[in-house]
């Protein structure tokens, strides 16, 4: 099991590097990912989100799990607002309005191309774990009054622990 970074640690701030080569280690990474995942639980997770700053995520949305290893989003388009949490900042979450559709395109586990038409709910899972590998965490995305609430409660659990 793999420990899952909060909010305040500065490798949530950073860029991810993309992945050279898909090996074993890669492989191992993606096994306790997943397990982390499940047992957060949650619907996704990036690499850096576990204190590896590579480029890849690990997701399921109903399907089983997946990884897409130097994922990128080629094409948004619409608007669509939903309930958005994170595991990074858990038990808080927040209405965002993100793209509704976008395309993925990345690498499979085998190293094949991957190139996915998302829409809605597995889009939104899509641009919230590519802003994670971006350095960027979900409360960027938030409005104003929104930021100030969560970093209200955010500030008030620091003093607590």
């Amino acid at each position: 099991m793999l420990t899952i970074r909060q909010y305040g640690d500065p490798v949530l701030k950073q860029a991810t590097k993309d992945v050279e080569e898909i090996d074993g280690t890669v492989a191992k990474l993606v096994d306790g990912m997943v397990e982390s995942m499940y047992a957060a639980p949650g619907v996704g997770l990036a690499a850096n989100q576990v204190g590896v700053q590579r480029r890849l995520f690990v997701y399921d949305i109903g399907d089983g799990p997946r990884a897409i290893i130097n994922p990128r989003i080629v094409e948004s388009s619409g608007e669509w607002t939903f309930e958005e949490g994170c595991l990074s900042v858990p038990g808080l979450s927040w209405e965002i309005v993100r793209p509704k559709q976008v395309h993925l395109v990345g690498l499979s586990m085998d190293g094949d191309e991957v190139s996915i038409e998302a829409d809605e709910y597995e889009a939104r899972v899509f641009q919230h774990e590519v802003d994670h590998l971006d350095g960027t965490l979900l409360l960027e995305r938030l409005n104003d009054d929104q930021r100030r609430e969560a970093l209200k409660i955010l500030r008030a659990r620091a003093l607590a622990s």
